[in-house]
């Protein structure tokens, strides 16, 4: 059975659609900054997640990260409602980047990839945000949106993989899962 290494809900949700057995055991490595270009970054994270989880235990880990980025500034989680606002400010009317790394590690092998999706922003007016930010949904998202949620009436166009935009990019999970012998139902 899969193991996932991640406390988010949204991953989970995904491997529930899927129809992916898995269990959940977060890892407890920090968010803090790796260095490197944002794929570099997005997979040693993702990496070090999985396997935290498996030099604990036996089984197939999955580790994933997400990173939010404008003109190669990462905006992570807003620390608050003003830190939302403005994230969201500077995403307004401007595509920006989603990329997350996916890391397998299990049966004395590691596989490692990320995904990126090019996501467009409507131009917001400050009301718009503002009641956005109201709602709650900014506050434990990279880039202080979901797309899978209220966030998605702020989206005027993506390129790529919707689900990476939601943290877990579905071809590469296929992918890496099939080099472990896991066919997706």
């Amino acid at each position: 059975m899969l193991i996932l290494a991640s406390s988010s809900p949204r991953r989970a949700a995904i491997l529930r659609q899927l129809g992916i057995p898995f269990t959940v055991q977060v890892s407890q490595v920090p968010e803090g900054e790796f260095s490197g270009s944002l794929a570099q970054r997005v997979e040693s994270l993702a990496w070090a997640k999985a396997k935290a989880v498996a030099d604990k235990t036996d089984g197939l880990v999955l580790g994933a990260d997400t990173l939010v980025a404008l003109d190669g500034e990462v905006l992570g989680k807003p620390q608050d409602d003003l830190d939302a606002v403005r994230m969201l400010s500077r995403l307004s009317g401007k595509v920006h980047q989603v990329m997350t790394g996916l890391a397998t590690v299990g049966e004395g092998r590691e596989l490692c990839g990320h995904q990126l999706t090019r996501v467009r922003m409507r131009t917001l007016s400050r009301g718009e945000i503002e009641r956005y930010v109201a709602t709650g949904e900014p506050q434990d998202k990279a880039g202080a949106y979901g797309i899978q949620g209220r966030g998605a009436a702020l989206i005027e166009e993506i390129s790529g993989c919707y689900y990476n935009v939601v943290g877990l990019p579905v071809a590469l999970l296929i992918e890496q899962l099939s080099n472990f012998g896991i066919v997706v139902p």
